[in-house]
This record gives structure tokens, sequence and C-alpha cells, in this order.
């Protein structure tokens, strides 16, 4: 029953109408039995600026951000968190009225929701060279994520050069450098052989577009049996890059249970309480006829 007590929570981005995560958040807040709702909440990249004052406005409690936001918000916080700053991007944002007047405060689940199912596998990280498609926030939580695992090099590949060395840059001063370099599409043939983990960052392949992906298959069929191909992506499920790189004996995970984490740990920094991630990840299933 939602009422004019009502807390708002969100998740901003364009385009959002893909997003699940109302449906987990939502879930959650009903098991929970508190008086929230979370929205899906759609914001252009020249809107930015103004709908963040309007969020002040109405009161908003708390949002996630996915893509384009992930760096653009960072502007408009007054605090960021150490993770986020290492990161360089942020996904959790949180309004935060302490003494010093109301303000937002902001940090970065991806890279917990991304480990996740890594975590589970039985696999020598020392040993493994990731390559990560895409150099944007989510790919910023990627390589933050693939050091945390220990990988022995990370390998970042995009389309414009001059983004990818301010990438590079950008990591200089940190003690992942020396394992972190940079490249362009056209390396992926030299990259893909011997990698052990390919993670997609970048939004090809999500629903409308499911008949693209990042990789072209000539290259997918360069990959070695039980290489880890990680989707970010979790409409549709699978995608075309899991599908193809299954077919070459590769091991497919998708996003979505980095997405049921990362919303639990967004979940509990708005609600000062633990989430349910079982409701969280069952709500998902179901939703998409998994169970």
């Amino acid at each position: 029953m939602i009422t004019g007590k009502t807390k708002l929570l969100g998740v901003i981005g364009h385009p959002v109408s893909h997003s699940l995560s109302p449906v987990m958040h939502n879930a959650a807040i009903a098991h929970l039995g508190v008086d929230f709702v979370y929205l899906p909440l759609s914001v252009q990249p020249q809107d930015l600026a103004v709908a963040i004052a309007g969020f002040a406005a109405i009161e908003l409690k708390g949002f996630n951000i996915t893509i384009p936001h992930k760096q653009a918000i960072m502007p408009f916080l007054t605090e960021i968190s150490p993770i986020a700053q290492a990161i360089g991007a942020v996904n959790t944002v949180w309004l935060n009225n302490d003494n010093t007047g109301a303000g937002w405060s902001g940090t970065n689940t991806d890279a917990i929701g991304f480990l996740a199912p890594l975590q589970q596998l039985d696999q020598v990280w020392a040993e493994t060279d990731a390559v990560i498609l895409g150099n944007g926030g989510a790919a910023r939580a990627v390589v933050a994520g693939c050091a945390e695992l220990g990988c022995r090099s990370i390998h970042v590949v995009g389309r414009d050069r001059t983004k990818l060395a301010a990438f590079q840059q950008s990591w200089a001063h940190s003690a992942i450098a020396p394992r972190l370099q940079t490249h362009e599409w056209h390396d992926l043939a030299s990259l893909i052989p011997a990698a052990g983990l390919i993670v997609n960052t970048t939004p090809i392949g999500m629903h409308p577009q499911v008949d693209q992906s990042p990789i072209e298959l000539s290259l997918l069929k360069m990959l070695q049996p039980g290489t880890i191909a990680y989707d970010l992506i979790y409409i549709p499920k699978p995608t075309l890059f899991l599908q193809q790189a299954a077919q070459q004996g590769a091991i497919a995970i998708d996003g979505l249970e980095m997405l049921v984490q990362q919303g639990a740990a967004a979940l509990e920094i708005w609600l000062q309480q633990p989430a349910p991630v079982e409701v969280m990840r069952r709500s998902l299933q179901q939703h998409l006829n998994l169970t």
C-alpha cells in the first residue's frame, strides 16, 4: 500500500526500462514489511543535474545507477566511499542528512556482485589472464574485482584510443597498475587464445539488440575450453555472446547473480538491515521463468 508516507528508492539510467532491479528490490521490501517503494527512473545524460536536484527536492532516499551515469554522477556527490574512489565509478547513492546538512553519498557495490559467482569456482586465479570488453564505469569495477581475485594480468579492450589512454592513466598510482594493460578492439585476436576469463561490460547484446555479440564468432572459436565467459548483461539470458562461447566449451556466467548481490549490498545501506538475498534471487528467477 503506497501512501504519502512511503519512502522512495529507485534506479536511474538511460535506457532503464529493461532493468530488473525494481522486481527484486520491491520483493525484498515486501518481505521485510518496510514502507518503501523502488522505481525505475529514466534520466537522459543532459538531464542528470536537474534530475539530481529534483530527487533531493522530493526526498528520494537512495538510488542505484546504471549506464551511462556511473561516472557522471560523481561531481554531484558530497561524499564518495574509498572503494568507489578507487574504482572511479558509483552505482549506489543515498541521501545523507548529517550535521553539515543534506547531501548525496555514494559507493560502488558492483565489485562485490561481480566477484560472487567467480568465488564459487575452482580456478587458479594467479595463472589466469583476464580480458575485459569495454572501458566504462562497470569495467572499472571488474578491474578491481579481477585484481582482488589475483588475476595474473588484466587486459581492457576498447574502441577509443584516447579513452583507453585515460583509463590506463587513471590506475597509474594504484597497486593494480603493473598487471593492467589497455588494447584496441583489433587486438582481441591475440588476447582471446590466452584468456582464462573474458568479461563483457558493454551493452552490446542487451535487449532489444539480442542478435548482437561484442566478439565475432570467428574470434570466439579461438577460446580455450574451460575459459570463463562472463556477461554482465542479464536480459536476454543467455546473451548471444554466452551462447556462442558455451558452444566453444567455455564456462558461461550471466549477470543475474551479480545483479542480486550488488542489489542486496545497496539495500542494506538504504534500510540499515540485512537484505533477504534468497527472496531477491527467487523473485528474478520467477520473473524470468527460470523456476
